[in-house]
């Protein structure tokens, strides 16, 4: 008998019972993360139900009645357009004790917090930028042990989302402004980040008692001036266009030395544990021309789709983008045993 495979994600609108997903996993603009996920479990011989959340949770205590999962993959990123709800999904799911895929509600909940996560990364003695979090109707100030330049983000954000060139700041007017446009137009507390000249790099890891690093993806910023902070912004990221006039691209890491690289690993495995990672992440990085690895944040249930940076690194080292989805959900059925 296959094994039943329950896969969640969302969408921001709610859809009728038994929907067919047809428009949006035909758009290559849309749902085309859980379209390659779909497609790699029924060639791996799945039985799958695919269902979305958006704001009715009800509707996942009805599947799992129903379909009786043996494994749920959880690809939920927003709950009703929340991004920091995500872990209530992750929560909802460990209370049927099913098998899931991706990180525990405790990882994403301390990984969505980047002061949270930076301080007990600091604890753990792993090299993050100096910060200082500002949150909505306390006093804004610039503490000495906090120096300029910065980068200024929301507290609770992902994907970049009100990450751009004017985020990084160089003097305090700046720095305050910054912090009250996040206070005051996204309704977001804000932190602000040393900012950290050097290469942009992103290391995926795989595993749970075992741990695999995938070979590094970096971002290049092939034709912005040199005197223009090189960060990974929203529209660097998502934007096509930018990213063609820029010249910004996503590759993989032009050779590191031997010492660089093996640091990496150790700090990225190091970072792994300390966080409670399971299943999958993955790391962004800046390493400093003097080879300082500084761990900027962890990305938690990144996207996993064909293209993307974890499923280009697994490629590369001999992993077929089925053969990936199969060890996660196989990671997720051990945890059960």
């Amino acid at each position: 008998m296959a094994t039943k495979v329950l896969m969640v994600f969302d969408l921001p609108y709610a859809v009728p019972p038994d929907y067919d997903y047809a428009t949006e996993f035909a758009d290559p603009e849309g749902a085309y993360t859980e379209n390659d996920v779909y497609n790699a479990l029924l060639e791996s011989g799945y039985e799958v139900k695919r269902l979305s959340l958006y704001d009715d949770a009800r509707l996942l205590f009805d599947a799992v009645r129903d379909f009786k999962p043996d494994v749920i993959f959880n690809l939920c990123e927003t709950f009703h357009n929340v991004t920091q709800w995500d872990k209530n999904i992750a929560a909802l799911i460990e209370l049927f004790d099913i098998p899931y895929t991706g990180a525990s509600s405790t990882s994403l909940f301390l990984c969505n917090d980047k002061a949270l996560c930076k301080k007990i990364l600091r604890f753990h003695k792993v090299r993050v930028p100096r910060f200082h979090t500002y949150y909505r109707g306390h006093k804004v100030w610039l503490p000495k042990t906090l120096k300029l330049p910065c980068i200024v983000k929301p507290l609770t954000e992902e994907a970049s989302r009100g990450i751009s060139q004017a985020s990084v700041v160089d003097d305090e007017k700046s720095l305050f402004a910054r912090v009250q446009m996040i206070h005051e137009r996204m309704n977001l507390d804000a932190i602000a980040e040393e900012y950290i000249e050097g290469r942009e790099l992103y290391v995926s890891v795989i595993g749970d008692r075992a741990l695999r690093v995938l070979p590094a993806r970096e971002m290049t910023f092939g034709q912005q001036a040199e005197d223009e902070p090189r960060i990974a912004t929203y529209k660097a990221k998502w934007d096509d266009a930018y990213r063609a006039k820029w010249g910004i691209a996503n590759d993989f890491a032009q050779p590191l030395d031997a010492e660089l690289e093996a640091r990496i690993v150790e700090k990225c495995k190091h970072a792994y544990r300390a966080l409670n990672i399971r299943s999958y992440a993955r790391f962004d990085l800046r390493v400093t021309p003097a080879g300082q690895v500084y761990v900027i944040e962890p990305n938690v249930n990144p996207c996993i789709a064909k293209d993307d940076e974890l499923a280009q690194s697994a490629s590369k080292v001999g992993i077929t983008y089925p053969a990936l989805i199969r060890k996660l959900v196989n990671q997720a059925l051990r945890r059960k045993r």
